[in-house]
């Protein structure tokens, strides 16, 4: 009977794994299926490239989007890396139990938190500090920078600790016995140990801010030109795809459609990237 139900989870399992991976196949058939046709009657160059983006002419240049989600990944990276690190490093080797206790859920609760509740809270309280600061709408690329960079932190920081807390205690000991202090012990013996998973959380925080869509809409200024600056509004590829999906049609809908094989490979790209620096690493 105990081998009949081990083998009855066995084909559960498998019936599970094979289910998934059907669904990523689809979802790659359909997307590369129906993004190719379009690049194909768009034209490579004048889709990837083009620096136009007008629907109405049929003129369907991404260049300015590719940009957009570029530089707004990238200074969510700048914003929320360092805080991210810093906070696990503190929350795995300085954080006192009793104020662990209480940092370490809110940490978890943000990452709960429905992307169109950060969006709004984006809304209300940055855009108008930045209107105070700097002057204009407010919704630009630094306050889309700003935000994705707070939403990413509980990815980095649950990851990063995890993995901080893997090392063995061994490595800061060694270092105490050495003469070191306390924090250059954590930051020159424990931390580089930690550096494949750190890695890893620092790249699923690029995929989340890359791949965020309605909180960037509400703070980014969505308007479909070259990034001007910091200051200026600016429209990712994500965001392209929702404002305008709604009511495209024909080449429209497949020039959205081909928005999201460019997206997908980017990801692929951030993936693959990971993968070759673990797998240097293990060389």
């Amino acid at each position: 009977m105990k081998q009949l139900k081990e083998r009855g989870m066995k084909v559960v399992f498998l019936l599970a794994a094979c289910t998934s991976i059907m669904a990523v196949a689809l979802i790659c058939v359909f997307l590369f299926t129906n993004g190719f046709s379009a690049i194909g009657k768009i034209g490579v160059l004048d889709f990837l490239f083009g620096g136009k983006w007008k629907p109405l002419n049929d003129i369907y240049g991404i260049f300015p989007m590719i940009l957009g989600s570029i530089y707004v990944t990238g200074g969510a990276i700048l914003a929320g890396v360092p805080i991210g690190l810093l906070c696990a490093v503190f929350l795995a080797e300085f954080c006192p139990p009793a104020l662990y206790r209480i940092v370490k859920p809110a940490v978890d609760l943000l990452a709960g938190i429905p992307s169109v509740v950060y969006g709004f809270f984006g809304l209300v309280v940055i855009v108008p500090i930045m209107q105070n600061l700097f002057g204009g709408s407010g919704k630009s690329m630094l306050t889309a920078s700003l935000l994705l960079g707070l939403m990413i932190l509980p990815t980095i920081i649950g990851v990063a600790e995890s993995a901080i807390r893997a090392v063995p205690r061994s490595y800061y000991e060694g270092a105490l016995a050495l003469g070191a202090t306390r924090e250059r012990s954590v930051f020159a013996a424990v931390l580089p140990a930690a550096k494949s998973g750190v890695l890893a959380g620092v790249v699923l925080g690029i995929g989340r801010a890359i791949g965020e869509t309605m909180a960037v809409i509400m703070v980014a200024g969505n308007q479909a030109m070259m990034p001007q600056g910091l200051l200026r509004g600016v429209r990712t590829m994500t965001a392209n795809i929702v404002l305008e999906m709604g009511y495209a049609v024909d080449l429209h809908r497949e020039a959205l459609i081909a928005t999201a094989v460019v997206l997908f490979v980017f990801i692929l790209i951030i993936n693959l990237s990971f993968s070759l620096l673990k797998r240097g690493e293990k060389a």
